[in-house]
């Protein structure tokens, strides 16, 4: 099935959408949009998109090209209309995350998604990293006993310049939900609660909030926690965090890059008992992976065959759930409750 799309936000982030986009079979780029045209021309012209229609009206350009996708990668505050705009135009739509400003935002959104019948799904491309999948496997694989704790580090001091460094709360909100989304699917169960301390360092570029420090309570017993900056000059991290996962019998724990470890104890006796290395076998060649591109893919074909995306807006809903309630934890000082996000 060829399947044609409108690409709305034609920013930095736009060009990493078109490359993934020219790589996918049987899907073609009918229109750009941006509020400035200029630009959208600029990137018709970088892609040799010569037969797309360009312009600054998304409901025009909507109706001239009559799509079947919308690729929404507007600044959040703008989201909510251009997701409901591609929905009046009967279109599935892809969005960045955040997938909303807020939840009420975000439960309208999937309340428009199932009363149009389409698709609304969010680029949380983390969790399409083999890195993240490894994990994944690995600890359903059962060889460190179930999960009790997962820790991230994330450390970098990336200057975008634009929108983001006028942000309030711009780490949890622009960035950590990536952190929280693959957190969640490496927990494989929901978050109850958190306590988060928010700060803007001494030297920090940007207006607000560029570091943030969480605890979350999940089921199960199980903690998370979050310590991330985006001021952090030198010995910076990998984009995908430094992991540690602890189990009942041993530890795993990823650098973000390439190097895997893990440890399960054996019985010696004394004080710290012995542990031995053992193997995280590499992913299976069908494994769904592929970063950016691979959450692409699984929202094309979820277009295709009608089988929801892993990341549809009904389901993503719990990792926004997480940002707020840590954005509210960090302004009252106290413990919140992750409410869900579903609909009643």
């Amino acid at each position: 099935m060829e399947l044609r799309a409108v690409l709305v936000g034609c920013g930095l982030m736009s060009r990493r959408w078109l490359e993934a986009a020219a790589r996918i079979e049987g899907l073609t780029i009918a229109g750009l949009v941006d509020i400035d045209p200029s630009r959208a021309q600029s990137r018709a012209d970088e892609f040799g998109l010569t037969h797309s229609i360009v312009g600054s009206n998304l409901d025009a350009v909507l109706s001239s090209t009559k799509p079947h996708l919308v690729f929404d990668i507007v600044v959040p505050d703008a989201r909510h209309d251009v997701v409901r705009t591609g929905f009046a135009h009967g279109c599935h739509v892809l969005s960045e995350k955040p997938m909303a400003a807020s939840l009420a935002d975000a439960q309208s959104l999937i309340r428009s998604a199932q009363e149009a019948g389409r698709i609304h799904a969010v680029v949380q491309n983390r969790r399409y990293i083999e890195g993240i999948r490894r994990i994944r496997s690995f600890l359903a694989s059962g060889e460190i006993g179930a999960v009790t704790s997962v820790h991230s580090d994330f450390f970098l001091g990336p200057h975008f310049g634009g929108f983001r460094e006028a942000m309030e709360n711009v780490l949890l909100l622009d960035m950590a939900i990536h952190t929280f989304d693959a957190a969640r699917y490496i927990i494989g169960t929901q978050p109850q609660a958190v306590y988060c301390h928010e700060t803007n360092p001494k030297g920090s570029w940007y207006s607000h909030g560029a570091s943030a420090y969480a605890i979350f309570e999940f089921e199960e017993n199980v903690t998370y926690t979050y310590r991330g900056s985006w001021c952090a000059q030198g010995l910076r991290t990998s984009w995908e965090s430094a992991w540690r996962v602890i189990g009942e019998h041993g530890t795993l724990t990823w650098d973000g890059y390439d190097t895997f470890k893990a440890e399960r104890e054996f019985q010696t006796g004394g004080l710290l008992r012995d542990a031995e290395a053992i193997p995280i076998p590499s992913l299976a060649p069908d494994a769904l992976i592929g970063g950016h591109e691979g959450v692409m893919r699984d929202f094309v074909e979820a277009v295709r065959t009608g089988v929801a995306p892993e990341t549809v807006s009904s389901e993503n809903i719990k990792s926004l759930a997480m940002v707020f309630a840590a954005i509210e934890s960090a302004k009252t000082r106290q413990r919140v409750p992750v409410i869900s996000g579903d609909l009643a």
